[in-house]
């Protein structure tokens, strides 16, 4: 089987605007969390952007596209010059930009919502529809970096980044292109969005704090990951340097539950993902959870990882989302790469916020601080509403 090579990362998120401060982040467990800018005087946290300066360098005009795609442009963009890439692609209908979007151009429509609200005769803006449309983040990021092979999003909730980034390798193995550029981008801060989140009940005041006894909820937040794919061949022929590999994707559905997650959906997943990358679960040394912070959520993981590794075997797993908050659609590929980080740096991230042990939970979850270990296999994991799981494995290369 062809094998698939990570050749760079890139990230946008309120933990770190690249890779390096969003690193540093993770391993102090540094909350990121403050008052939503779009809810003041409400007390809701969430894990929020608000520097515009980045934003003001991307080479796209800012009007006419959601932030959102703001956001995934600005992880791709890294995640290219960390690949090496500086020029013109080579082959450019060979790059495909496959990326993972919940709710696509939220920011956007709500904003129009609100113009006409305050008056009813304002027509909306010209570009409403291209920036609202789930699948423009895709196309900006072809338009801004001229990939010219397949293009689109996939939206599956939670679950949107790491399916784009399991499609972009099942692309990458069949020969239909030689460079992905793949991941998740969300922005889903608005009033609207926050409020429909209050009213499921399942969001805290205080702290997102995954696998603890105090859990209560999770916290929303903002951002893009993106990882650079490319098959060995092409990578080694263009001298890029690479340590780790893709080398195994799952995906199931539980075909039960819209809300309620399943024990043996999210095992299924994570056995597919081994077994595809050709590993043993022996050989997993660490695993970046979903771990929202909520009740049923993390008990439910817990039983599946105890399930695949077997009880009292189950390696080191953190959840990163108690500093970068759920960003929904983009999730998985931020913890994509949080995941690849770890594996470079030999460093697992801590679960942050972790205030006592939950019974339920028994794992080793990398309580609050950092800790070095070796990393030569390693699995991210996303769980989403609508009971699809979807979980990577990665392998060091030796």
């Amino acid at each position: 089987m062809t094998r698939i090579l990570v050749t760079g990362v890139g990230v946008m998120s309120a933990a770190g605007l690249d890779a390096g401060r969003f690193w540093s982040s993770l391993i102090s467990a540094r909350p990121t969390f403050r008052e939503a800018s779009g809810a003041p005087g409400s007390g809701v946290l969430v894990a929020e952007i608000l520097d515009p300066e980045p934003f003001q360098h991307l080479g796209v005009n800012l009007a006419a596209c959601d932030r959102s795609a703001l956001l995934a442009v600005g992880a791709a963009r890294e995640a290219l010059a960390d690949a090496g890439f500086s020029g013109p692609f080579e082959r450019p209908d060979r790059v495909a930009a496959i990326i993972g979007c919940g709710g696509g151009g939220i920011m956007s429509v709500e904003e129009q919502y609100a113009r006409r609200s305050a008056d009813p005769s304002a027509r909306p803006h010209p570009r409403t529809v291209s920036k609202v449309m789930v699948s423009s983040s895709a196309s900006w990021v072809s338009m801004t970096t001229g990939a010219r092979g397949p293009c689109f999003v996939t939206s599956s909730a939670c679950a949107s980044a790491t399916h784009a980034i399991g499609v972009a390798l099942q692309l990458l193995r069949a020969g239909v292109a030689d460079v992905a550029i793949a991941g998740g981008t969300e922005a889903p801060l608005s009033l609207g969005c926050l409020n429909s989140w209050e009213a499921m009940k399942i969001m805290t005041s205080t702290a997102c704090r995954p696998f603890a006894r105090g859990r209560d909820g999770l916290m929303l937040g903002e951002g893009a990951g993106a990882i650079i794919l490319e098959t060995e061949a092409h990578a080694r022929r263009r001298g890029a340097e690479a340590a780790i590999e893709l080398a195994g994707y799952g995906a199931t559905a539980d075909a039960g539950s819209l809300l309620a997650p399943s024990v043996e959906g999210m095992t299924a997943a994570m056995r597919l993902a081994i077994e595809d990358g050709g590993l043993d679960a022996g050989e997993i040394a660490y695993v970046n959870a979903h771990g929202t912070g909520t009740a049923a959520n993390d008990v439910a993981e817990a039983e599946a990882l105890n399930a695949l590794f077997g009880a009292g075997r189950v390696p080191p797993v953190s959840s990163i989302k108690g500093v970068t908050g759920h960003s929904l659609g983009a999730a998985g590929a931020i913890e994509a790469v949080a995941t690849v980080l770890a594996m470079r740096r030999s460093v697992a991230p801590p679960t942050a916020n972790f205030d006592a042990p939950d019974p339920r939970c028994d794992i080793d979850c990398v309580p609050n601080v950092a800790r070095e270990m070796a990393i030569p296999a390693a699995l991210s994991n996303s769980f989403a509403f609508g009971g699809l799981n979807a979980a990577l494995a990665f392998r060091a290369l030796g």
